[in-house]
């Protein structure tokens, strides 16, 4: 076992080192060793479990390659009902089944959700964003167990038969650090410090945003209300859009798409490593820098309104959710703001959970990223699993996102229902998006395909026909445009099915020991053979390095 922790924590560091600006010759020296050391942790493996069970894979099963040409194609018509139209199949049926009591019952309840949506209260989530923690409550009778496991077993059977179009998108010299999707349009962020603005249709890029000094690290898009606030000010149309861009130069760019220019830059005196808009009051922006502080900034002056010194290290990820911001950093923290809409300090903390209770620190990755939802946020660490926090108790429990702890997950992000969180198998290179359904966790699927690159940063939308489409970054650029489940066109990704993810259930922070985890990444210092000593030393220093400036999150500042 000695052996097998040494060559999981070598390809850990190989990892890191592939994604670095500039490398030594030593550091090229150990990557090219990658495809060996790979193959002799395979064998030790294998010694010790036996031969492993093979995933099943849904559909056809024919390794393609990506197409990297752009094909036109239709969007998928309505009456073609695409898998992310049947989604939401059984539920229809099961209201349409309904009683007109329970109707009536369902139509009041809406109602007075939208009464309490129209007095909302700071700091507080009103009832239909809140969430449960599982699929079944306690009360339910067995016919509406029945029920949920039906259409549960629907909307798995649905994202089996799903099918993805994958396009490249070609035109950054380095890593691609975050994404965001505007209308038809895709805008993505390098370290190459360009921003790019690609139209999805055509797959073609339309604006190249050069202005930053270092690489971009974050992007977020104001809404269209705030966008036409500040359009008319600048005297252009009421249509435009905008993007914020934050760099390593310490600074927030607003582009303007149609024009592509820069109509304002604000100097934060901070690299700036995380930012959000916040669509409250006349609108703020949220940014997060390389020492742990938290920024607001009015949309309205552009002026400073507040400088938090909230982490202890940078912060990573940055979201809003109504009023409410929450703020992750390396550390494994996670602070949860409101935000009172005022000229001077809007935003109060209400909750800072620690990594004692995120249980995302002490870890080599040094990247936090986290999406919210009702009262839990799904945060992503660099693990092979996803922590779901509590944020209002303090509480955290464990979702399996990969079946071996070679397994790292890099994002997590929601859409239409779905949880999506990415995962990279540094023990053979294997790359995929797994699928778990809101709000239950249930596993659904593994979504991939031959030769897929690791993801570093994700973005989701829906067409107006309800297909899904999705960009990832990383080392590659790719939009993903779902096809009809129905039609004859064959999709370029395989949808796989991995029993050990389907067997695995929440757990609570209390039922596993993250310890064990960590404790696979020692190296073994009895090891008497000389070459292994001196590769456990280059080892140990390789470990300090990854703590200092390792990350991925630290290479993108490089």
């Amino acid at each position: 076992m000695g052996e097998v922790r040494k060559l999981q924590k070598k390809l850990r560091q190989i990892g890191n080192l592939e994604i670095q600006i500039s490398l030594t010759p030593e550091e090229r020296f150990k990557i090219s060793r990658k495809a060996e050391l790979r193959s002799r942790l395979a064998e030790l493996q294998l010694q010790l479990s036996g031969p492993e069970q093979t995933l099943g894979i849904v559909g056809d099963g024919k390794k393609e390659k990506m197409k990297r040409q752009v094909v036109d194609a239709p969007e998928a018509l309505p009456s073609q009902m695409p898998p992310a139209s049947k989604i939401l199949k059984g539920e229809e049926q099961s209201k349409a089944k309904a009683t007109p009591a329970a109707r009536q019952r369902e139509t009041g309840k809406g109602a007075k959700i939208s009464r309490q949506e129209d007095r909302t209260e700071p700091a507080k989530v009103s009832d239909h964003d809140r969430d449960v923690s599982g699929g079944c409550s306690d009360f339910d009778t067995e016919p509406q167990l029945r029920q949920k496991e039906a259409e549960f077993a629907s909307l798995k059977s649905s994202w089996e038969k799903a099918k993805f179009r994958l396009r490249l998108l070609e035109g950054h010299n380095d890593i691609v650090t975050c994404v965001v999707a505007v209308d038809n349009l895709v805008v993505s962020g390098s370290r190459d410090t360009t921003v790019k603005v690609w139209h999805v249709p055509t797959a073609t890029e339309q604006k190249n945003l050069g202005g930053h000094s270092g690489g971009v690290t974050c992007l977020s898009a104001p809404p269209p209300e705030y966008c036409k606030r500040l359009a008319r000010s600048l005297s252009l149309s009421d249509k435009e859009r905008f993007i914020l861009s934050g760099s390593a130069d310490c600074n927030v760019k607003i582009w303007a798409l149609s024009i592509g220019q820069c109509v304002k830059s604000l100097y934060t005196f901070n690299v700036v490593t995380a930012l959000c808009f916040v669509p409250e009051g006349d609108g703020y922006i949220i940014t997060g820098s390389d020492g742990g502080k938290v920024q607001a900034w009015s949309w309205h002056t552009f002026e400073n309104c507040q400088s938090i010194n909230a982490h202890q290290e940078a912060v990573t990820s940055i979201q809003t959710q109504g009023p409410l911001v929450f703020s992750g950093a390396a550390e494994g923290g996670v602070s949860v703001w409101e935000n009172r809409c005022s000229d001077r300090d809007p935003l109060r903390l209400l909750h800072h959970w620690g990594e004692e209770v995120t249980g995302c620190g002490g870890g080599s990755g040094g990247r936090l990223t986290l999406s919210p939802r009702g009262d839990r946020a799904f945060l992503a660490y660099g693990r092979a699993w996803l922590k779901i926090l509590h944020w209002r108790t303090g509480t955290s429990s464990k979702l399996t996102n990969h079946n071996s702890i070679t397994g790292i997950t890099d994002c997590v992000h929601q859409t239409g229902g779905l949880l999506i969180g990415s995962c990279y198998d540094l023990a053979n290179g294997e790359s995929s998006l797994n699928l778990f359904s809101l709000p239950q966790c249930r596993y659904l699927a593994s979504l991939t395909w031959p030769d897929a690159p690791r993801i570093l940063c994700f973005a989701a939308w829906t067409t107006g026909s309800g297909d899904h489409r999705w960009v990832t970054g990383g080392r590659d650029l790719i939009v993903w445009e779902q096809l009809p489940s129905s039609g004859k066109q064959r999709g370029d990704v395989t949808a796989k099915r991995d029993s050990r993810l389907e067997s695995c259930f929440l757990e609570s922070e209390g039922d596993t020991e993250d310890d064990e985890e960590t404790d696979d990444y020692e190296d073994d210092d009895d090891d008497d053979d000389d070459d292994d000593n001196d590769e456990a030393k280059d080892s140990r220093s390789d470990g300090a390095k990854d703590v200092e400036s390792g990350s991925w999150f630290r290479c993108v500042l490089q």
